[in-house]
């Protein structure tokens, strides 16, 4: 760009900025175009809502609303107190690994932490006893019981 097409361009920003300042300032104080200019009442304000269809609510019945919903969670999350069990069906093929058998245990939820799983294997010393196959485990099992399973 040469000097002149910068200073042009210049020019032009600071014409703009001058034109909105001055309608910022001395434009119109209140917003323009509403529906309507007339102050509504607090019951022709409820009317106009109900029928647009908003609920209403003073502040008890919305305070009383909230303190129903926390309870019924509440409510919820003590009945909820069963264990989820997680059963798969795990197919074990030549050349796996414990830490193969420990990611897929893991991703389907049976064991926490294929890394500790892996290392159980390996200091029960049964690393080297996988066998192949395929075996039902679920997440009630304890990790002995899944080594024992699938390990010889």
């Amino acid at each position: 760009m040469t000097s002149k097409s910068m200073r042009s361009f210049a020019g032009g920003l600071i014409v703009a900025a001058g034109l909105c300042g001055a309608v910022y300032f001395f434009g119109p104080g209140e917003a323009t175009g509403t529906q309507t200019s007339e102050k509504l009442s607090e019951d022709d304000m409820k009317d106009l809502l109900s029928s647009e269809g908003y609920v209403i609510h003073s502040e008890k019945e919305w305070e009383d609303q909230i303190a129903e919903t926390k309870s019924i969670k509440d409510k919820a999350k003590t009945e909820t107190t069963e264990k989820v069990v997680y059963r798969t069906v795990l197919k074990v093929s030549k050349g796996s690994t414990s830490i193969d058998v420990g990611k897929t245990l893991q991703r389907a939820k049976v064991i926490k932490n294929a890394k500790d799983f892996s290392d159980e294997v390996e200091k029960k010393g049964k690393a080297n006893g996988l066998r192949p196959g395929t075996y039902v485990v679920d997440s009630k099992m304890t990790t002995e019981k899944i080594i024992s399973t699938i390990f010889k």
